[in-house]
């Protein structure tokens, strides 16, 4: 029988953030698979843990990865850690939990830190609905046709981002998105110097001009305000009602689904509608 992939969340700053049942399946595991050895062997020696590490990560997970299912399949339980946050988010634990996936290997996530959602939330902005960017290409082709798919995208829209790119990068979003689009960069989130910055990306380029950039960044981004509802004539709405009717609905609720599209009374189509 298969054993299980642990995808167990480590601190993003705070140390303190760490649950309790994340300590209890690192103590559990048969062995951690950690995307740099050296950072978590200074959380585990923190936590008094020791057990066999195991490295994952970007330019190995190939070889690495089908190692790590070869003891899965073989009943061993590993446990799944990222330098810091939750992994397999914008991080190659993705790759190792596709292949889990693809071999019937059980994968349970427990929920811990994460900076997408730590900055959506501080934000000021909308969080209702929103979309997960990871770190914008370094290639400049690649960049500006991800950024222009972007353009009228009207949900939040979340960045991560290094010190040194940021100015950039804050360049290449205001040259889509406007100087006067809304962003607030969280900086160092749970960390001693904490900040969130809460502006436009054009007074964004200023400060970073003024100030330069330190620790790491989680942009998050104003979407793109709907666009405005087409104007509809009272008699274009008429004709809608008309035509809502002879589709099967009723004059009353042909007047109501009208007068919600348009902005017209429902009270003024329907009794237009009857003449």
């Amino acid at each position: 029988m298969a054993g299980t992939l642990y995808l167990v969340p480590t601190p993003i700053g705070n140390l303190g953030d760490i649950s309790q049942r994340c300590r209890d399946t690192l103590a559990a595991a048969d062995f951690i698979a950690a995307e740099d050895t050296r950072v978590s062997l200074k959380l585990l020696n923190h936590l008094s843990i020791k057990k066999p590490l195991v490295s994952y990560y970007e330019h190995n997970q190939v070889e690495s990865g089908q190692k790590i299912l070869n003891r899965l399949l073989a009943g061993e339980t590993c446990a799944l850690v990222s330098d810091a946050g939750s992994p397999a988010i914008s991080d190659p634990g993705e790759g190792l939990v596709a292949m889990c996936a693809e071999a019937g290997v059980p994968v349970c996530a427990i929920p811990g830190p994460c900076a997408v959602i730590t900055a959506l939330s501080v934000s000021g902005l909308p969080t209702g609905r929103f979309t997960f960017e990871g770190f914008l290409s370094t290639n400049r082709k690649s960049r500006e046709a991800h950024l222009k798919s972007l353009a009228q995208e009207q949900r939040t829209m979340v960045f991560y981002e290094a010190p040194h790119k940021l100015p950039a990068t804050l360049e290449d979003l205001a040259q889509v998105f406007g100087r006067e689009r809304r962003i607030s960069l969280c900086r160092e989130l749970t960390k001693l110097h904490e900040e969130i910055f809460r502006t436009t990306l054009g007074e964004a380029i200023a400060r970073c001009a003024q100030v330069p950039p330190r620790g790491e960044y989680v942009l998050v981004v104003e979407g793109a305000a709907p666009p405005p509802p087409e104007s509809v004539t009272l008699e274009e709405a008429l004709a809608m009602v008309e035509e809502a009717i002879e589709k099967g609905k009723s004059r009353k609720d042909a007047a109501r689904a009208v007068a919600e599209e348009t902005g017209f009374s429902k009270n003024v189509l329907y009794s237009q509608s009857m003449k």
